[in-house]
């Protein structure tokens, strides 16, 4: 059995009737549409997401209250997705790849997606907090994955240390005010990877 099938999924909350979860995932569909066509969510507003699902504005207000309320649901969306995709969808993110190369897609998806989350944090303000499952999910991850691979020592401090370059704050220090580019950091992360693993794999 894969390890990381035991890991938090995202709490999806109270159990919504048939027909109200259809609404929102019709709503959800069409914001994300817009997300897509316009490389953002800067553009994405009440009256266009209400527009692209051929529903009244109202309905949209009424589902999500705000617009703050709407970005937080397409973040906790996108974040969920995103783990179903690290636990069972296709290699190398998924399972099915040696643990390496398993971990470095991680690095990468996971900065490309903190990325888009932070667009989305920002746009969700104090509703787009991060919850505890979204944090564990990436360190028990780390975890299991370092462990597969053979690295001893403070496996929990190493995984954080693995982490913490992906965090969102750190990424747009270096890419908006340091103008590093992305696949720079990447090969950046990788050699930080390398050389953790390298440096803690225990003998046999």
């Amino acid at each position: 059995m894969d390890g990381v099938r035991a890991l938090p999924l995202l709490d999806g909350g109270p159990v919504e009737r048939s027909d109200a979860a259809r609404n929102r995932e019709t709503l959800l569909a069409a914001a994300q549409e817009l997300v897509r066509e316009q490389s953002g969510v800067s553009g994405v507003t009440m009256d266009a997401v209400a527009a692209r699902a051929g529903v009244g504005k109202g309905t949209v207000y009424r589902r999500f209250e705000s617009r703050e309320g709407l970005m937080a649901a397409l973040l906790d969306l996108s974040e969920t997705d995103w783990q179903a995709a690290v636990i069972s969808g296709p290699p190398p993110l998924g399972p099915g790849a040696p643990p390496l190369e398993r971990l470095l897609a991680f690095g990468h998806s996971r900065m490309e997606t903190n990325l888009l989350h932070g667009e989305l944090i920002q746009a969700a303000g104090q509703a787009g907090s991060r919850a505890y499952a979204a944090v564990s999910f990436t360190a028990m991850h780390v975890r299991y994955l370092l462990a597969e691979i053979g690295v001893g020592g403070d496996v929990p401090m190493l995984a954080t240390a693995l982490l913490a370059p992906l965090e969102i704050v750190i990424l747009q220090q270096q890419i908006h005010i340091e103008h590093v580019p992305l696949d720079r950091i990447q090969r950046g992360w990788d050699d930080l990877v390398r050389r953790v693993v390298s440096g803690g794999v225990e003998a046999p």
